[in-house]
């Protein structure tokens, strides 16, 4: 067989700490803690699909122990020195079944199956290592009663005597589902009766506890450490994945309530935020100049031909992307205690099949050949909806799954569903159809699949304008973004008056999720010099200046980068941003003080005395500069310095020194009229 039985190492637990650390308590206290311990196991429900005779035997004894310790409970004056070690360890072994126990509860049943020799081997030692304890315990001298003792007597009895149980019908539904997996790699077509069977034996009823199921073997493939482990619990990802759409109804947003909060919908500390994309870091890398970018952001930047630092300006004197190991810590330290799923992009490259694995692929063609024919043939509303949803779903989980969607031909069939008619009919279904274009346009050659369906780009582009929801209008925003990380991409949307207004319409009139999308989406599109220049006509800088407070950071960098691209018109309308500006390089995150900065710089440049008198009005703003010197980033500090130097100059009434290629300048009939700022 291609994936033959040895093959799963033994199963990796997670045990607390105190299941290793001896307790140090009193007598009564250790006695006490015994007692809670194992009434808290003896209360535990054997495992019901799996290993239920050994769970159910290790619970049975710990019943006993129970009644040995609420005995011993009861004595007035109880002196435990004798036994006090054999206790400690006592305790220690509770622990560690208590441990698995939950494990075992709590995990991947697939993996448990994989698993069930292991685990049911890691029973029998714990009842070994209790049966060694059993032992040197002396009931008699503890003096409990007779029916007690008698207990006690028969429960060493049965651990001394105990042998390792291993289920037939376990080890059988095992090899049943290893040789489905090696069919699967063969490109044969699982039975769907026989798929049933064993996702019924295994308690796996509907969409949802599949759903669960796969969320547990994503963590399982984070647990591994070994790559060819990882690479099997994938493959078994790839079959619950394609069992729960070929054998249960799909599961819609309603009907999956405990949803994971996603990042979007929280607060990201500016830090963790991608100079380039403004989201959330998965894997953080430093350039040349010592700027931190997410991977794939800067990775689109460097392959689309440019040469310098997004940030800096600089020219780059290699392209080599050194992991930024202490912030991708520090990201994933506050994901967790966000409850956000962080999956960094190695987690993310290995989950979809960079460790590959054939049957996981094949899994992902099936399942993805299949909901691609059911789209197409569904006749009603309810029923594409649903099938929609799975492939937005399925479309998320990886790149892997994103490639083999979009060959089965999903881009024109969802494409249908994008109409404006569609959203009046039914919101969910617009708002799925197009947060599956949105997961599919994340793979590159999607990008292009998409770019040049025509039906399928309009169709983004109509949500956008005219979406039934803020949701969907956001997530159109989000893909255009997307597909606008492509060089050729961003020139050709920005040279849409739809794309533009639609993204403008949003940023001013949408919530807050959805505005941030749309602002994301012109900050990237801004980087091309026409698009800036379809923007600033639209009033960009005036909607992005009102949202300097709502969303400082991102309202920052497409300041900078209209200034920038914008020409002297972008300059002329960026004369009412200058106070704001100087408010937010005063009160403003790092990042968007960094940005404030920048923006200061090149409006001071391009427009001239005029500007610079405006920018000087602002009270303090000697002292607001040379404080961002101080303790701005780096490239804050040396904007600041420059922007220092161009207020000098102006007091001093050397204007061209500090201007960058105008002609004509608005200055005052004489110097001594200035406003003189003292340094």
């Amino acid at each position: 067989m291609a994936i033959p039985p040895q093959v799963f190492p033994p199963r990796k637990r997670r045990p607390s700490a105190g299941a290793f650390i001896p307790p140090k308590f009193s007598d009564q206290r250790l006695l006490q803690s015994l007692f809670l311990l194992s009434q808290e196991i003896s209360s535990l429900k054997p495992l019901q699909f799996l290993l239920k005779r050994n769970s159910l035997s290790i619970i049975r004894k710990t019943k006993i122990l129970a009644i040995l310790f609420e005995e011993l409970l009861k004595k007035p004056i109880l002196v435990l020195s004798p036994t006090l070690l054999c206790f400690e360890e006592m305790y220690l072994v509770l622990q560690r079944i208590k441990t698995l126990l939950e494990d075992c509860v709590n995990g991947s049943k697939m993996w448990l199956l994989m698993q069930s020799a292991s685990v049911a081997n890691n029973f029998h030692e714990l009842t070994v290592e209790l049966a060694t304890l059993l032992d040197i315990f002396s009931v008699k001298e503890v003096e409990v009663s007779e029916d007690v003792e008698e207990l006690f007597l028969l429960l060493r009895k049965q651990c001394s005597q105990a042998k390792v149980f291993v289920d037939e019908r376990d080890s059988s539904l095992r090899l049943h589902v290893l040789t489905m997996l090696d069919r699967i790699q063969k490109e044969i077509v699982p039975d769907n009766s026989k798929l049933a069977e064993i996702f019924d034996f295994l308690g796996l009823t509907n969409s949802l506890s599949c759903k669960e199921e796969i969320e547990n073997l994503e963590d399982e493939v984070q647990n591994q450490k070994d790559e060819k482990a990882k690479s099997d619990v994938i493959a078994l990802i790839g079959l619950v994945r394609y069992a729960k759409c070929v054998l249960f109804e799909p599961l819609t947003p309603g009907s999956d309530s405990r949803t994971k909060k996603l990042a979007s919908d929280a607060n990201i500390p500016a830090d963790f935020r991608c100079p380039i994309s403004l989201d959330l870091m998965r894997d953080p890398v430093v350039v040349a100049t010592g700027q931190t970018y997410d991977r794939e952001s800067i990775a689109l930047w460097i392959e689309s031909g440019h040469n310098t630092c997004p940030k800096t300006g600089q020219a780059l004197v290699h392209t080599s992307l050194i992991p930024n190991q202490a912030l991708k810590n520090l990201i994933a330290m506050w994901c967790r205690e966000m409850k956000i799923p962080f999956e960094t992009a190695e987690d993310n490259n290995r989950t979809n099949g960079v460790i590959k694995n054939k049957a996981a692929l094949e899994a992902a063609k099936m399942t993805a050949s299949f909901l691609v024919n059911k789209m197409a043939a569904s006749q009603s509303m309810e029923a594409v909806n649903g099938v929609i949803y799975e492939l937005r779903t399925l479309a998320k989980s990886n790149s892997d799954s994103r490639a083999c969607i979009a060959e089965a031909g999903a881009i024109p069939v969802l494409a249908r569903y994008l109409g404006s008619d569609v959203g009046v009919g039914s919101l969910n279904l617009q708002v799925n159809a197009v947060t599956a274009m949105l997961n599919l346009s994340i793979l590159e050659a999607n990008k292009t699949k998409i770019m040049e369906n025509g039906k399928a780009l309009n169709g983004v582009i109509e949500v956008l304008r005219t979406g039934a929801t803020w949701e969907a209008k956001g997530n159109a925003a989000a893909t255009i973004f997307s597909l606008s990380c492509v060089h050729s991409h961003r020139k050709l949307l920005g040279r849409k008056t739809r794309v533009i207004k639609g993204l403008m319409d949003l940023a001013k009139d949408g919530p807050p999720g959805p505005k941030r999308d749309a602002m994301v989406a012109i900050l990237n599109l801004v980087g091309d010099r026409e698009a800036a220049r379809r923007l600033v006509e639209e009033g960009v800088v005036d909607v992005v200046t009102d949202m300097i407070n709502v969303l400082p950071v991102e309202a920052a960098a497409i300041l900078e980068m209209v200034v920038k691209r914008g020409g002297i018109m972008a300059v002329s309308a960026a004369h009412n941003t200058i106070k704001k500006l100087g408010t937010l390089m005063r009160e403003g995150s790092e990042t968007a003080r960094e940005s404030a900065v920048a923006t200061l710089v090149t409006i001071c440049r391009k427009g001239g005395a005029e500007m610079v008198a405006e920018l000087a009005t602002i009270i303090g703003i000697e002292r607001i500069i040379w404080e961002l010197m101080g303790s701005g980033t780096m490239r804050a500090r040396r904007k600041a310095s420059s922007l220092l130097r161009i207020v000098k100059r102006w007091a001093a009434g050397l204007d061209g020194d500090f201007l960058e290629g105008h002609s004509t300048v608005v200055t005052s009939s004489s110097s001594s009229s200035r406003v003189v700022i003292s340094v």
